[in-house]
């Protein structure tokens, strides 16, 4: 069912977002904040197919592919939006919510797309946004993380960019269709590196455990749900059956969960759980059947829901006493009984227990929740906690952004400062000179030649005056001898 009266939905963001200081003067941003992601979850199932076609500088550009993929991903990120908002009523600034919105309007925008130069748009307003709710907790850990994420997702979006430069040389087309990997080049791959990165495959993963444990409460709900499920999207619509994305995805589900087992901050062990439950998508992705990329699907969609209700319950933890890690938390359930509630359904969510989003099979439930009680019980000795260096890829995304800083303030300020000099000392002295020798070439050359021209102008006129006697007579006659001379010329030669 379609309608010709409708919104893009990232455009109802961005000016929801433009719009939020005028209804906070009016004391309506509360109401605001709920009626534009309700409208957006509304209207999604009365888009067209195919809108927003446009021709830019020779490029055709579609800003809206509505297709059954398509609005799998815009359900579930509409509705995302409508309760990260809900959850955020409580904030007051404005700037995160519009950051928030900003952010929501690039996803969607890059899940509508039908051209790349669309994708990438959306794709680098996405990351702009985004880093912005890891600003606005406002802590020298935060500002550092973003600066960090902003390095990597600025990286990332270059790669992107030049795959799409590489691929449009070769094929002349821009269209964001499905890519088979027996014609895939250089470009293609590209391209796809630029999607893995967002969705934190390992090696180039280190971002997400960095910078979403450094998120506003807020922030880090919508962060949870929109960078690394985009990504998949992406990489579903245009990458199905790599099987790069197979056996990566494959390792991601055991590398990001691994790290979480060990972790202590409540936020870190739900970003590197991240890691693992993507692993599994991007898995299915690269298997590329109908079937695993059903699955990829259904399992995105119920991965946003319960990671964003964890990441609300240990968000409001840390809102309430301040403290994230573990090991300085207990009994907060006589404080929190709500929190404990909601968050307890958040994990069986997540752990495939029956009549929740993530479950499956009763038996094979039971089974493995039968062998994690054996596994509990069996190591429970080994289990008592302590303060250990968790050495995760991180160190070298750190020390990179270490060595990029170092880089720019020795060898590349060391070569400014080099060139300065060389300017100062040799260009400066060359340009002067330059600039005296022109002078002189404008006095003694230009000014010679055209005071030269004027005097012989002055003078011819001085003797065509001698020829002037004043008597009309002699003019007449002058004229008419000039006139026989002519005829005699035009006539006998």
């Amino acid at each position: 069912m379609t309608s010709s009266i409708f919104m893009h939905p990232a455009v109802l963001f961005i000016v929801g977002a433009m719009l939020l200081p005028l209804f906070k003067k009016y004391n309506a941003q509360k109401i605001w904040l709920v009626a534009v992601p309700l409208l957006a979850f509304l209207q999604i199932r009365y888009l067209p197919s195919s809108f927003g076609c446009v021709e830019w500088l020779g490029f055709k550009m579609q800003f809206g592919r509505v297709d059954q993929l398509t609005i799998v991903f815009l359900h579930v990120f509409t509705l995302m939006a409508l309760i990260g908002s809900i959850f955020g009523l409580h904030v007051k600034e404005s700037g995160q919510h519009a950051s928030a919105w900003l952010y929501v309007a690039g996803s969607l925008g890059t899940t509508l797309a039908g051209d790349y130069l669309v994708v990438f748009i959306f794709w680098e307003l996405m990351a702009f946004a985004s880093v912005f709710l890891v600003w606005y907790r406002k802590q020298k850990r935060s500002i550092e993380a973003g600066y960090r994420y902003l390095l990597v997702h600025t990286t990332g979006g270059l790669i992107l960019l030049g795959g799409i430069f590489l691929h449009y040389q070769r094929v002349h087309d821009l269209s964001f269709v499905a890519i088979s990997p027996d014609t895939a080049t250089l470009a293609e791959y590209l391209i796809m590196v630029g999607f893995m990165l967002n969705a934190a495959v390992p090696p180039i993963h280190a971002w997400l455990p960095d910078a979403y444990p450094e998120a506003t409460v807020t922030g880090a709900v919508f962060m949870c749900a929109f960078t690394t499920k985009t990504a998949v999207y992406v990489l579903a619509r245009g990458f199905a059956g790599f099987e790069a994305l197979a056996i990566l995805g494959a390792i991601m589900t055991l590398y990001g969960v691994f790290y979480a087992v060990i972790e202590n901050d409540a936020r870190r062990i739900l970003a590197y759980h991240i890691v693992s439950q993507v692993g599994y998508m991007v898995c299915g992705v690269g298997i590329g059947t109908h079937m695993a990329i059903n699955g990829a699907c259904a399992h995105a969609y119920a991965h946003i829901l319960y990671k964003a209700l964890l990441f609300m319950g240990i968000g409001s933890v840390l809102e309430m006493t301040g403290r994230s890690k573990l090991s300085e938390l207990g009994g907060l359930y006589k404080y929190m009984p709500f929190t404990m509630l909601f968050t307890v359904i958040g994990g069986i969510s997540i752990s495939g227990f029956p009549l929740t989003s993530g479950s499956y099979h009763l038996a094979e439930t039971f089974h493995l929740l039968g062998f994690t009680a054996l596994g509990f019980y069996l190591m429970v000795k080994y289990l008592t906690p302590h303060d250990v260096s968790n050495l995760d890829l991180d160190w070298f995304y750190r020390r990179g952004a270490g060595w990029f800083m170092w880089t720019a303030r020795n060898p590349v300020s060391a070569s400014n400062e080099w060139i300065s000099n060389v300017y100062k000392n040799v260009g400066l002295r060359f340009t002067m000179a330059l600039a005296r020798a022109l002078s002189w070439f404008d006095w003694e050359g230009i000014d010679w030649a055209l005071d030269g021209s004027a005097r012989g102008v002055v003078k011819g006129g001085e003797q065509v005056r001698q020829f002037q006697t004043g008597k009309l007579q002699q003019y007449i006659g002058g004229a008419v001898a000039a006139l026989f001379i002519i005829l005699i010329v035009v006539v006998f030669i």
